[in-house]
């Protein structure tokens, strides 16, 4: 008969993974995917670097769970607030703006998720969540446009290049010091999308 692990077995090998998986998270905040061994991680986590593998086949696929579950909540984010209250312009405006506040706010962590070297298999979820992001943006400059509030435009470009160039502008103050220009930055930021979509200015 195959063995079958109790509730109580699987609520702390739940418990444990989740531990772990936040552990990592800090990890790779603080010294990037490169540096984010699993002696690291295990080091963090408190426990033996074997048992890294009891959750995880590889440090690769600890990688990829670390970045879908933060880029998720990124992503879960910007839709809450470009699915919100407002007009689309509004709601683009304070999207760009939410987003970029709290790659800001977490330095280490966006710079990871958007732009630190990483191994293949980081690459493509990358790939795959700026076309979610993307995928939102699309949505709310569409809507724009059908609602007279934006020009006439292709609304999966735009969105595209929003995405590149939001993800551009960060980059380097996310791997910089921090300039205290965080602001003036986000003002400019979100300007420059208004005005890639078209949006009127005042």
């Amino acid at each position: 008969m195959a063995y079958r692990k109790t509730p109580a077995e699987i609520r702390r090998l739940t418990t444990a993974k989740e531990r772990l998986v936040a552990r990592a998270t800090e990890v790779v905040a603080e010294v990037g995917w490169s540096q984010a061994s699993v002696t690291a991680v295990a080091d963090a986590a408190g426990i033996a670097a074997g048992s890294v593998y009891q959750h995880f086949p590889s440090k690769a696929a600890l990688a990829v769970e670390v970045f879908r579950r933060a880029a998720g909540r990124e992503v879960e984010v910007l839709g809450e607030v470009l699915h919100g209250p407002g007009g689309p312009v509004e709601r683009l405006s304070r999207g760009v703006e939410v987003f970029a506040r709290r790659a800001l706010e977490n330095r280490g962590l966006a710079y990871a998720l958007l732009a630190a070297p990483a191994e293949p298999a980081v690459g493509a979820e990358r790939l795959a969540f700026r076309r979610r992001y993307r995928a939102l943006f699309a949505e709310v400059v569409r809507e724009g446009v059908e609602s007279g509030a934006l020009p006439a435009q292709n609304g999966e470009i735009t969105a595209a290049a929003l995405t590149g160039a939001i993800g551009e502008v960060l980059v380097d103050p996310l791997g910089g010091p921090e300039d205290g220009a965080a602001e003036a930055l986000l003002a400019d930021l979100t300007a420059m999308a208004l005005r890639c979509a078209g949006a009127p200015t005042a």
